[in-house]
């Protein structure tokens, strides 16, 4: 289905509040399911909001309705099933009586097969690279930057780690999004935006956890970027903070 010489309306967001299945992979055994609806589409992407924490360049597979002149393929499919890279997100303002905050996610769809670096690595992270003619996008592969810093153990990080402990808890989450295990431990380093804690949990590259500091009266969600041990083979996660930036006053 090509889109050249069409009028300008079919590229148009259309805001039809469709039912969408939304699929993660966080890692080879973590896979979590949610039902939402769409804000809007076009034929080359989507807008929704959904309750887990996710990161641009995620790929999230879709299946929804989608009205057949919105469609690349399956035109005579009831649903359209898609893969689709994260564009952008948004964590949404939190209620009281919500435990987790929803986030606003951007999408381009890339068609209906995953690429197979995805099928190995489910946390690997993508990039657009070019359009196809239909509209579709084709992808290319972020560079890993927890392998590249084990390559260059002396790579320059672009913000200021301060090597103190904080106490902090980090929180699990299952498949349903629900917290599924717990520690206090204390960070070996931390700035704005990522850090390094002690932990002895399981919790895998790619997955998400949420860390607690009563000190600093915050809770933010992270992005687990990878593991490491050190002297005296305590393991440390390396996180990087998805949702808000961690307050450095009185530390810095």
């Amino acid at each position: 289905m090509k889109f050249e010489g069409k009028s300008k309306r079919i590229r148009d967001r259309l805001r039809l509040s469709l039912p969408v299945r939304v699929r993660g992979y966080e890692s080879a055994d973590l896979k979590w399911e949610e039902v939402t609806r769409l804000l809007d589409v076009t034929p080359f992407g989507a807008r929704f909001s959904i309750a887990r924490p996710t990161e641009r360049g995620r790929l999230l597979y879709l299946i929804l309705p989608l009205p057949r002149q919105l469609r690349c393929y399956d035109h005579i499919e009831d649903q359209y099933r898609v893969w689709s890279l994260v564009r952008h997100t948004l964590a949404l303002p939190s209620h009281a009586s919500e435990d987790m905050p929803r986030f606003e996610v951007g999408v381009a769809f890339i068609g209906k097969r995953l690429p197979p670096s995805a099928e190995q690595d489910p946390a690997k992270l993508y990039d657009v690279a070019a359009q196809t003619e239909t509209g579709l996008w084709n992808l290319r592969e972020q560079l890993d930057h927890a392998v590249a810093e084990q390559k260059q153990p002396y790579i320059e990080r672009p913000e200021t780690r301060h090597n103190i402990p904080v106490e902090v808890t980090v929180e699990v989450f299952d498949k349903s999004g629900k917290v599924s295990a717990s520690e206090t431990t204390v960070t070996e380093n931390i700035s704005q935006h990522g850090a390094a804690v002690f932990t002895t949990l399981g919790v895998e590259r790619g997955s998400f956890v949420r860390l607690i500091s009563a000190q600093y009266q915050i809770s933010v969600l992270a992005e687990v970027c990878g593991r490491s041990k050190g002297a005296g083979g305590i393991t440390r996660l390396h996180l990087r903070f998805v949702d808000q930036a961690w307050p450095l006053g009185g530390i810095e």
